[in-house]
């Protein structure tokens, strides 16, 4: 994210979101690891709500964990090192240097890239799932939690921990074009 700077061909979204925001409907943003250098545009000139933690919310009397999944429970060390490399405020005053025509671009194929490594992944098992691991250690200490609600995978997952509670992972918009919708009863998986 530039001071002064927007990356072309995003203007659009950002005035739907603007409008969406401008109309009196909140919407929340969950960073994840392609916005970890996300700083205040999103809040201040389009009126996101921005989540760098989880949020605990109570909603039509269900409890919800939402999160983006990112660094809650992954173990490898590669995804450590290169977190720790991303979240480096040094080196992101010197990425902010770079004129932004060659930094946008550098950006999206980074992006990109690690779309097409990670892409769509399958369902590990219940004991390699990450965010399920996760979700059972939350559940002892908070066992209230309804809905675990993650994106982080881009899984489409609808997971039963026990009798009351469930992990779901949205899955993703740009190939399974996933989404969930909670109906103020159940929380359910759809696509577009």
């Amino acid at each position: 994210e530039y001071k002064k700077v927007v990356p072309r061909g995003f203007t659009r979204l950002l005035g739907k979101l603007s409008e969406i925001t401008d109309s009196g409907i909140e919407v929340h943003f969950f960073i994840g690891n392609h916005d970890i250098w996300l700083t205040d545009y999103l809040q201040n000139e389009c009126g996101l709500i921005i989540h760098r933690k989880p949020l605990i919310a109570e909603i039509f009397g269900k409890k919800f964990f939402i999160a983006h999944g990112d660094g809650l429970a992954d173990k490898s060390i590669a995804f450590r090192f290169l977190r720790r490399i991303f979240h480096s405020k040094f080196l992101r005053f010197c990425f902010a240097t770079i004129h932004p025509r060659s930094t946008v671009g550098l950006a999206h194929v980074w992006s990109n890239k690690s779309r097409e490594v990670g892409g769509t992944q399958d369902f590990m098992g219940e004991n390699d799932e990450y965010l399920i691991q996760f979700a059972k250690q939350e559940i002892k200490r908070t066992p209230d939690i309804d809905y675990f609600v993650f994106g982080h995978r881009h899984l489409l997952l609808d997971f039963p921990l026990n009798e009351k509670s469930h992990v779901i992972n949205i899955g993703d918009w740009i190939q399974l074009f996933s989404y969930a919708v909670f109906d103020g009863k159940e929380m359910k998986l759809e696509r577009f």
